[in-house]
């Protein structure tokens, strides 16, 4: 082991989260209708997988594109041999126009200051590496997405301080809580560099309001610090309020000619709006020059293909397909929402209203035994070994109460989302599961560290109740 390296070795990477930890127990035993009907349900990935059907006849309608080829003429070694890191230009062309096109053509984006990725992790990360030094910190609302504990920390050595948000107000961002994550970051001798939002929110399902957005603006403005927009689900808003990009809000508040308008960055990626995660399509947008060339040459280290580039850009240029794939999309995700919050409201269980996204916020407070993160993940395991469906606990999400759980309903067909639905019924119907100590009123995200509990816990599942709140 002395041969290798800290990065190798060490445990900073956050997949020892309960979040991954859940997928490698699917993975185990994953359920399938007629080869394993007995087994465990992922609904721990974020995927959508409600619209492959179109992708597929636009694909057979255009095969050219699908077959590499340029009006009828095989561009084979064209696409075989291109390897420049800017990307095709038809292909950013398209893909700015593409997210123009979502955010209702309100605001519109320079392919020049486009930077492709590997995915928005890479697009994250290669932020991350361009606005912090090691030890450098940015702050982010909680709920937030567990993968950030690694994407943003672990090679880059940058540091994550929660801005404490709470159910009081269905986890808005609120000024007390970002100063106080501020003033945090300061006591513990860390210099905040930014603040990252993910707009619509990944674990709420809910999309920021504009004075939250405003709130943002004006706090990096004052702060002199950046601000990192995740939209990477902006297309999947089905309901009210409409998607606002922060785009749309630096434009109105004539912050143009300002330093902030250099201070502010989207990432954003086509694995939600799309469905297309394997294809691994990831960008940074900014008005910072510097930041822009920085990332283009850090990109280097995961380029997309060329073949890809070209499929898409073909597809992305069609817009009698993107018009039509964009509205039903939506409406398909609105269906598939509706059906598990009505399923889960018949067996007692509510969720956080949202109005985008592939997944709901879920209540389950009320099922816990006590109100401890210890109980949640005790509730969790039943709910991965008993129930068999796999559902990322609130603590992998760094919520700062216990109970809540992050249930995804878009990459499963709508019979397995209804047994899903059926086994969460039978179990809440049985007896022993009702929590009886829990006081709704008096929440905390105090660990009870003696509870006589402790020793019935696995070993990995205890540390998880605790190390999921730290990091």
């Amino acid at each position: 082991m002395k041969l290798l390296s800290e990065m190798a070795t060490c445990e900073s990477h956050g997949q020892n989260s309960s979040y991954f930890l859940g997928w490698q127990e699917y993975e185990k035993n994953p359920y399938d209708e007629i080869q394993n009907p007995k087994g465990i349900i992922q609904m721990g990935l974020a995927e959508n997988q409600l619209s492959f059907d179109l992708l597929e006849s636009w694909l057979a309608q255009n095969p050219d594109a699908a077959g590499f080829k340029r009006n009828g003429e095989s561009i084979f070694r064209e696409l075989a041999l291109f390897q420049d890191y800017h990307g095709l230009p038809d292909f950013k062309n398209a893909l700015v126009q593409f997210m123009s096109e979502i955010r209702g053509n309100k605001v519109t984006f320079n392919p020049n200051k486009l930077v492709l990725t590997a995915g928005a992790t890479s697009a994250n990360e290669t932020l991350m590496f361009c606005l912090a030094n090691p030890g450098d910190a940015f702050l982010l609302p909680t709920p937030y997405y567990p993968g950030f504990d690694r994407d943003l920390k672990w090679r880059t050595g940058a540091e994550i301080v929660p801005i404490q948000c709470t159910s009081s107000n269905g986890f808005r961002i609120t000024q007390s809580a970002l100063e106080e994550s501020y003033n945090l970051a300061k006591t513990r001798n860390l210099r905040v560099k930014g603040v990252l939002v993910t707009n619509p929110s990944n674990p709420l399902g809910t999309t920021l309001m504009r004075n939250e957005l405003e709130l943002l603006v004006s706090f990096i403005a004052e702060k002199g610090i950046h601000l990192i927009s995740d939209e990477i689900y902006s297309g999947t808003v089905f309901n009210s309020p409409k998607f606002v990009s922060v785009m749309e809000v630096l434009i109105e508040n004539n912050y143009m000619y300002t330093e902030v308008w250099d201070r502010v960055h989207i990432v954003y990626s086509l694995s939600k709006d799309l469905g297309l995660p394997g294809f691994r399509i990831g960008a940074i947008y900014s008005n910072d020059a510097v930041i822009v060339s920085a990332a283009t040459k850090m990109s280097s280290f995961g380029l997309i293909s060329s073949q890809t580039q070209y499929l898409l850009s073909a597809m992305l240029a069609d817009k009698k397909f993107t018009k039509k794939y964009i509205s039903e999309n939506q409406k398909r995700l609105k269906k598939r929402h509706a059906m598990l919050v009505k399923g889960l409201e018949s067996s007692g269980i509510s969720c956080l209203e949202s109005n985008a996204g592939l997944f709901c916020w879920v209540d389950m407070r009320h099922l816990l035994k006590t109100n401890t993160f210890e109980a949640e993940i005790e509730l969790w395991k039943k709910i991965v070994y008993e129930v068999r469906l796999n559902i990322s606990p609130g603590s992998s999400c760094h919520c700062t109460e216990p109970g809540w759980f992050r249930a995804c309903f878009a990459n499963m067909s709508e019979d397995t989302l209804n047994l899903a639905i059926q086994r969460i019924k039978s179990f809440v119907d049985s007896s022993d599961v009702i929590g009886t100590n829990v006081d709704q009123s008096n929440h905390t995200n105090q660990n009870t560290s003696t509870s006589p509990k402790k020793k019935l816990f696995a070993k990995w599942g205890f540390r998880l109740s605790f190390n999921d709140r730290e990091r």
